[in-house]
């Protein structure tokens, strides 16, 4: 009895604490966060009173739209500068948006938030700048993506989707089937009901060696789809070992399947 009762107790603590285990943001002063992108050459976006995300202070001509980056559970948006290095010299503006309680941003991060915050975002994208509008999404940030799209009110042409995965509960019980996690998540990122009904193009990259996101669920999520997809394999790549250099050959290949 004692020990089922400790283990009713860990299954307590970890159901409470549970957003505290998903979501590790990086907390910035403004300060902190004006170093940071002085020397990455970013600038506050829509502005600094009413952060959003961030761009690159030099401006593109004529681009070819822009692609909005939704990353993943640890960090802050300025860790990702890769997407802007790699995408930008391909002709499209990146915005690298930011979560509430990451970086500077206020509020306390869950699927709700997330997902409501990213919708604001997007349409505040779609305000700002002329063209196309495409989505990506890094691990966390693919099941951001996959409510903004299942929302109905923002209009997408493509969604770049990196080490996505079919079902956050699918994930968790993965890794934490003794704590019954699938069933306890309350923060559950159902991609594959998210994406049904979408109508535009899908580009999928998957690790093949991803030790936090099973090649399971990511090859779910990829055939779920009913729609037009491709999808990007890296065999020798782990979660955050990715080729993700700016001159690596996939991104044009991926920009140009989305932008078809």
């Amino acid at each position: 009895m004692s020990l089922l009762l400790n283990y009713l107790l860990i299954v307590l603590a970890v159901f409470l604490l549970q957003r505290q285990l998903i979501y590790f943001p990086d907390r910035l002063t403004q300060s902190e966060m004006e170093n940071r992108m002085a020397s990455a050459n970013l600038q506050p976006w829509p502005s600094s009173g009413e952060l959003r995300g961030f761009i690159r202070e030099e401006k593109l001509t004529n681009p070819q739209g822009t692609i909005l980056v939704f990353h993943g559970n640890a960090g802050s948006a300025m860790d990702r500068t890769y997407y802007m290095d790699a995408l930008q010299r391909l002709g499209y503006r990146v915005i690298l948006a930011e979560y509430p309680g990451y970086g500077t941003r206020s509020g306390s991060p869950s699927e709700t938030v997330l997902i409501q915050d990213g919708i604001a975002t997007a349409k505040q994208a779609l305000r700002d700048f002329d063209g196309p509008l495409f989505l990506c999404g890094e691990s966390l940030g693919s099941g951001v993506v996959s409510g903004i799209v299942a929302s109905g009110e923002v209009s997408a042409k493509g969604l770049l989707l990196i080490t996505p995965f079919d079902s956050m509960a699918k994930v968790a019980q993965h890794h934490y089937w003794y704590f019954l996690a699938g069933w306890l998540l309350l923060d559950r990122y159902d991609s594959v009901s998210h994406l049904q009904n979408y109508q535009g193009s899908i580009a999928v990259v998957l690790a093949g060696q991803d030790e936090i996101v099973p090649n399971q669920r990511t090859l779910a999520l990829f055939e779920a789809f009913p729609g037009r997809k491709k999808l990007w394999r890296f065999e020798n790549a782990r979660h955050n070992t990715l080729p993700m250099g700016a001159q690596q050959p996939w991104w044009q290949e991926v920009m140009r399947f989305l932008a078809a």
